[in-house]
């Protein structure tokens, strides 16, 4: 059994891919934007190239028996066209290098009702559906899933902590089915396995629960008492706001999600009770717990914001084209470049940014009202990173063990930003580089030179500092 993962960088993808590397029959194959083998197990093939890229497409499918199709995107103007296309190419891919099996994840809905975000999910399902005398393709389709670092439970978790009384919008009260992370993975694993049954399309979920009760199931299990009241005058623009705000997505995912909540999503079949006998879905309070426990023991495998954005996945290897930098250099021993390293992979989440947290905080804040990331979207462990890793509204693109960390901007900005600490030759460096677009660029570089002078000497001088004190 040879599998091919696609998306295997995103929420779900790493857990497959995590899962999936435990079975000991066939092997598996990694299809990504860039090589990042370095964080991949041995033994786990990786190929590079995307799915508008037809060469690279048929030879990652080559000799694949089982292809995962975990793609999509809310990000681009034209999503659901680029989605559309995507799946085609790997369709008739798969058909062409004779692969048996597609497995597709989307979502629980109908076309009637359906908003645009899951109209496209469901178009993509219908391509990869559509040559079953080639083909046989499992389309499962899930709701709001639950687990340490999904988009919904990030969503959940916030709101209930941060908000003792919730003025809610009156899609509170509609209907939905979640599914646990844990169930969705080995659902997706054992269809590599299972009998032929030609194209089939498989519901999965657990008890039918209105989103009031997510809210209040989660606080149930985290011992805190929540108090809702709907009203009628959030409409979806307003919501979206507010769970901008509130909660570490960004608007552009925010409203894609709210626009979902006008119409139930439940199972329609009974074909995963049937095919998978062995998987008796978990409760959501269940499923809650589970995800708490991933968080409060630093175990989270994966996060909604990992592969976050199609920026970052340009070369950055090369910076020389940015035009403005700044450079912070300070002598350090050659015993203190292991701290000094850990330390700098430290940064950010609740640690912050090693001082001027104010300055930090407003330009989350700006960052969120304008629609991007903020800072609130955290880390995934408060020590450890990987490549594609989020950190804050920044975006882990490289990593040299015992040597260097290099930052993406992700926050809104009129050009491209990266952020360096590197470690050579017994100094300690920290770049930010910037490439403007346009004269509002160069306007924003020059207007904000004085606050760098202050942020940028501030945030190296502190790191240094924390080692040397043993923080």
């Amino acid at each position: 059994m040879n599998i091919l993962i696609t998306g295997a960088t995103g929420y779900i993808g790493r857990r497959l891919k995590h899962r999936l590397s435990s079975e000991k029959e066939g092997t598996l194959r990694l299809f990504m934007k860039r090589d990042k083998s370095s964080s991949v197990k041995d033994g786990i093939e990786v190929c590079t190239g995307n799915t508008f890229d037809i060469p690279s497409l048929n030879a990652a499918l080559q000799g694949i028996d089982v292809a995962y199709y975990l793609i999509h995107s809310m990000e681009s103007a034209n999503y659901r066209e680029r989605d559309r296309q995507s799946a085609q190419n790997f369709l008739d891919a798969c058909i062409m290098q004779g692969v048996k099996r597609i497995v597709y994840l989307g979502g629980l809905g109908e076309k009637q009702s359906a908003s645009e975000h899951l109209l496209s999910r469901i178009e993509v399902g219908e391509v990869l559906s559509s040559r079953p005398d080639a083909i046989e393709t499992l389309w499962f389709r899930a709701g709001v899933i639950i687990g340490s670092g999904s988009a919904s439970f990030e969503i959940i978790r916030h709101l209930v902590e941060k908000l003792p009384f919730m003025i809610t919008p009156k899609w509170v009260n509609t209907l939905c089915q979640p599914s646990a992370q844990n169930d969705v993975i080995e659902y997706l694993c054992l269809a590599a396995f299972l009998p032929k049954t030609g194209n089939t399309i498989i519901d999965i979920g657990s008890q039918v629960l209105s989103y009031k009760e997510l809210l209040l199931g989660y606080a149930n299990v985290v011992g805190l008492r929540r108090t809702l009241i709907p009203v009628p005058f959030f409409t979806p623009k307003l919501s979206s706001y507010w769970l901008t705000l509130m909660t570490p997505v960004p608007y552009s995912i925010a409203s894609a999600l709210i626009e979902g909540l006008k119409s139930e999503v439940l199972i329609k079949n009974d074909h995963a009770r049937t095919l998978f006998p062995t998987i008796i879905p978990i409760s959501y309070e269940e499923a809650v717990a589970n995800a708490v426990d991933e968080i409060k023991h630093e175990q989270v495998i994966s996060r909604w914001s990992d592969a976050s954005g199609h920026a970052w996945e340009v070369n950055h290897n090369d910076l020389a084209n940015a035009i403005f930098s700044d450079r912070q250099i300070i002598a350090i021993a050659p015993s203190e470049a292991p701290d000094v390293y850990q330390m700098f992979c430290s940064v950010g989440g609740k640690r912050g940014w090693f001082g001027f947290d104010i300055l930090w905080r407003m330009r989350g804040a700006i960052d969120k009202l304008v629609g991007g990331y903020g800072l609130s979207r955290g880390r995934r462990d408060p020590l450890h990173l990987r490549i594609g890793d989020s950190v804050d509204f920044w975006k882990v693109v490289d990593l040299q063990e015992g040597k260097r960390l290099l930052l993406f901007a992700q926050m809104k900005l009129p050009g491209i930003a990266w952020l360096e600490f590197l470690i050579q030759e017994g100094h300690f460096y920290q770049t930010a580089y910037f490439y403007p677009h346009g004269l509002a660029g160069r306007l924003y570089w020059f207007v904000l030179i004085p606050l760098h002078f202050f942020v940028f000497k501030g945030m190296a001088n502190n790191l240094i500092r924390a080692v040397r004190k043993g923080a």
